[in-house]
C-alpha cells in the first residue's frame, strides 16, 4: 500500500504512526469544513471513545510541523486546521469569512488571475527583502449574505 505524504513527512521526522493520528487525519481528510480540535475531538470519540483532547491538539500540532496541516486564526477565537496536500477534488483555494456569523466559504472563483498576482508579488517581495517564500494564504473577511440581509 502506498503511503499518503503525511505518513512520509512523520516517518522523515522520525515519529511514529499511532491510531490516533491514523484517525484524525482520516477526519480531516473527510471533511470539507474547517474544523477546531474540539470538533475533530467530538468525531474521534465516537469512533475512538479513549482518545483524549489533549492527544487531538498534541496531534495537530505535529501536523502543523510536519506540514501536513494548515492552523488558521478566522477570529472565532479557535484554530481552524485545513489539509496542505488538498485531495484532488479541493484544489487550491482562498476563504471569504463572516465577520458575524463566522462561517467560512471557500472559493475558487478567479483562482487563475489571483494566483497570477500572487505570484507577481511573491517574486517582488522575495527579490525586495531577500525572502524565500514558501506558503501564502488569502482571506477576505466581511458579512455573508445571510447576515447582510437578515430575514
Amino acid at each position: 500500500m502506498k503511503a499518503h505524504r503525511w505518513q512520509n513527512r512523520m516517518q522523515c521526522g522520525g515519529f511514529r504512526r499511532t491510531h490516533p493520528r491514523e484517525l484524525i487525519m482520516k477526519i480531516l481528510k473527510e471533511t470539507d469544513k474547517h474544523p477546531s480540535a474540539e470538533d475533530i475531538y467530538i468525531q474521534a470519540l465516537n469512533v475512538n471513545p479513549s482518545i483524549g483532547l489533549t492527544t487531538v491538539y498534541r496531534t495537530l500540532d505535529l501536523f502543523v510541523q510536519i506540514g501536513a496541516v494548515q492552523r488558521f486564526d478566522f477570529g472565532d477565537g479557535k484554530a481552524r486546521y485545513e489539509l496542505t496536500d488538498n485531495p484532488p477534488e479541493k484544489e487550491h483555494h482562498h476563504h471569504l469569512i463572516c465577520m458575524k456569523c463566522k462561517s467560512i466559504v471557500d472559493y475558487t472563483d478567479f483562482m487563475k488571475e489571483e494566483l497570477e498576482l500572487m505570484k507577481k508579488t511573491e517574486d517582488a517581495l522575495s527579490t525586495q527583502h531577500q525572502f524565500k517564500i514558501v506558503h501564502h494564504t488569502v482571506h477576505f473577511y466581511g458579512y455573508c449574505r445571510k447576515c447582510i440581509s437578515p430575514e
